[in-house]
């Protein structure tokens, strides 16, 4: 009887183990043949002349164009004129420094926010603590020409003195005050 017990819990232990493994083996199976489906669709995609990439291309911000550095020197009324740097940096962040040609003058900054409006070329710069804003057109990659507080352009003798200059479009940033 002893003898009958033990031959039947061997039984019993290589029918579970056999079920145990035959069952492993077939979600082994089935997941190389999940793993074989991916690789020749993978490979088809691959070999496809024309695929198309648009629906995964993110659109491109055209006023990362525009970081970088603006240098001018523009008309003033009470004095020579006003040395100009703009910085238009990431995050639509900007600095605005002008110095008036002046005996003693003393540098002003401005920071603040831009805006790019790519139907009307403008680059909109707007303070931090004022409300008045300044507009430039965009005449090309490393020129902005100044605009009037309504968004007109600057007319009469002096409408070219308005313009800055990206700094590596220009040969010299030093603006020499007479």
């Amino acid at each position: 009887m002893q003898t009958l017990k033990k031959q039947l819990k061997q039984n019993l232990a290589f029918i579970f183990v056999s079920t145990l493994f035959s069952v492993c083996n077939a979600a082994m199976a089935e997941s190389d043949m999940q793993i074989q489906e991916r690789v020749l669709k993978a490979r088809e995609m691959t070999h496809q002349q024309q695929i198309d990439h648009t629906t995964h291309i993110s659109p491109i911000d055209k006023s990362l164009d525009f970081h970088g550095v603006f240098y001018g020197f523009l008309p003033c009324n009470d004095c020579n004129g006003i040395k100009t740097t703009l910085s238009l940096k990431q995050k639509n962040n900007y600095l605005l420094v002008t110095q008036p040609a002046r005996e003693s003058s003393r540098e002003y900054y401005e920071k603040g926010k831009y805006s790019w409006n790519d139907e009307s070329q403008t680059v909109v710069l707007t303070p931090r603590n004022q409300s008045n804003t300044r507009q430039y057109y965009i005449e090309n990659e490393g020129t902005l020409i100044q605009l009037n507080s309504d968004g007109t352009r600057i007319t009469g003798d002096q409408a070219d003195d308005y313009i800055l200059r990206r700094s590596d479009t220009v040969k010299s940033r030093e603006v020499h005050i007479h």
